[in-house]
């Protein structure tokens, strides 16, 4: 189920066209549209494209992210930052950005669910936006049926070890689009270990039937 994408730039190239259409369609259907950004470094490039792709009314569109660093938005690690910075720029900073930290009312997020697109990475570990192997609070978080969409992640997991808020497995399995973005060997193969059978919090997102799940590989990262 993975697509592959050489070079580098193909991968960003299909994920902004991807995650364009199911904007627009939305658009086109239902007035408005959400997406759900992510952090890490996989999206930049696709960020770049996205805010330039045609039919997309950025006034009419939602972003909020799939988890975030418990930091100021003008810190380094904050992934509203990145998105403040590559995305919403230009005509795209005409959407309306709903952030993860503080944490948002409920109500807020219920209101774009489900969401038209969520954009996603995954670390060497097999974790999902915040959803982390070693949290005492994993399982909860993964449980599909769970009616919490956020969950507070404690400091000392994940790279950098911050304390961090992420949508919830059930929150990211609302959605009409999920979009995975890999790079590189070692994360290639850490898909295909959970895809044999490894108890990862990647494993749940890409043999789970609610949600449509596009994996897209490319052999190395590009420049940021």
């Amino acid at each position: 189920m993975i697509e592959t994408f050489s070079p580098t730039a193909a991968a960003a190239d299909a994920a902004a066209f991807g995650i364009g259409r199911q904007l627009a369609e939305a658009l086109k259907t239902h007035g408005r549209a959400g997406l759900v950004a992510t952090g890490g470094r996989s999206p930049g490039p696709v960020f770049d494209r996205l805010r330039q792709q045609p039919g997309i009314d950025w006034s009419r569109v939602v972003v909020t992210l799939s988890d975030e660093r418990c930091v100021g938005p003008d810190d380094a690690a904050s992934n509203a930052r990145a998105v403040r910075e590559r995305l919403l720029v230009g005509e795209a900073a005409k959407a309306h950005f709903l952030p993860l930290w503080p944490p948002p009312d409920p109500a807020a997020l219920r209101a774009i669910m489900p969401f038209d697109a969520v954009m996603l990475g995954m670390g060497e570990d097999g974790h999902i936006a915040s959803l982390i192997p070693g949290d005492p609070g994993l399982a909860a978080a993964m449980d599909p049926a769970s009616a919490q969409l956020t969950v507070s992640v404690p400091e000392g997991l994940g790279s950098p070890p911050l304390a961090r808020i992420s949508l919830t497995f059930a929150a990211l399995l609302q959605a009409r689009a999920i979009f995975l973005l890999i790079a590189g060997d070692t994360k290639r193969e850490v898909v295909a270990r959970a895809e044999a059978g490894a108890d990862l919090p990647v494993r749940a997102l890409i043999t789970q039937s609610r949600a449509h799940v596009r994996v897209l590989w490319s052999p190395a990262h590009e420049g940021n």
